[in-house]
């Protein structure tokens, strides 16, 4: 299954034309919380009924279950996830690369620092690892509704050397501090460098390397001026609309949110 709607096998030209039109004025709205007057001690706005309900225990390296299952559990569990599109160069500079990854957060402001997660290894890096490594330069470009296709269409599986770019249709702008380009279309773009990595070793295969953590510091941010504020420290939700991803080959938009105050004790 790649969607809780959508599976393999089905026909998805026919799926999606029965699907209502994407809505592009669709504006950022705000909602009142579920329950606006809730108070200390309260626990969940269900009225108890989330306590009705029973668990089950999984155990992620239980013997026969594939590895499989834990990445669809935690791609689909945990959402929605930032997607960092990010740009690198070649060491040689001459081919430029252009992905999504959903393993991505930022971590810290001061400095800003960001992690991204990489299925694989450092010996054996697909292309934007492997320019990440060799070259400590990236730009991560933030992914809105007015570029989600092309931003998905840099997902393929491209031969190295292949420019996503030109698959995509996005345009390169240039960077200020690192040589690969941002994503001109994109609304808030930052230019990173490589502090360090970290690989990771598979639990059911021993002495496989799995996974690589790459934490990159923010040296430069990139805003689009009518969605920043005066003093340049916010970036206006209804302007940025962003997408998140969510599991399988699901995206989400932002349409609705809430406003609910940090308490105080």
């Amino acid at each position: 299954m790649t969607s809780a709607f959508f599976k393999t096998g089905d026909d998805f030209e026919k799926v999606q034309a029965a699907r209502p039109d994407f809505r592009r004025d669709a504006d950022v709205t705000f909602s009142k919380p579920p329950k606006p007057d809730w108070k200390q001690g309260e626990g969940a706005n269900d009225d108890g009924e989330s306590l009705k309900k029973n668990h089950v225990e999984i155990d992620p390296h239980e013997e026969g279950r594939p590895v499989s299952s834990n990445y669809k559990i935690l791609i689909s569990g945990m959402v929605p996830r930032p997607i960092a599109l990010i740009s690198t160069k070649s060491k040689d500079g001459k081919s430029a690369n252009l992905a999504p990854f959903s393993y991505s957060q930022v971590i810290n402001h001061d400095p800003p620092l960001f992690v991204v997660g990489f299925v694989g290894s450092l010996e054996k890096a697909k292309d934007t690892l492997k320019n990440l490594a060799e070259t400590e330069e990236c730009v991560i470009n933030i992914i809105s509704e007015h570029f989600v296709e092309a931003a998905n269409a840099t997902a393929v599986n491209a031969p190295y050397g292949v420019s996503e770019w030109e698959i995509s249709g996005l345009h390169q702008a240039p960077s200020s501090v690192v040589q690969p380009a941002r994503v001109q279309e994109s609304i808030l773009s930052i230019e990173g460098k490589l502090v360090e990595t970290k690989e990771f070793e598979s639990r059911t295969t021993p002495g496989k390397k799995t996974g690589v953590l790459a934490i990159i510091e923010g040296v430069r941010f990139w805003a689009r001026e009518d969605a920043i504020n005066e003093d340049r420290s916010v970036i206006d939700l209804k302007v940025l609309k962003p997408i998140s991803r969510l599991g399988g080959i699901q995206y989400g938009r932002t349409t609705d949110a809430i406003e609910i105050p940090r308490p105080q004790f």
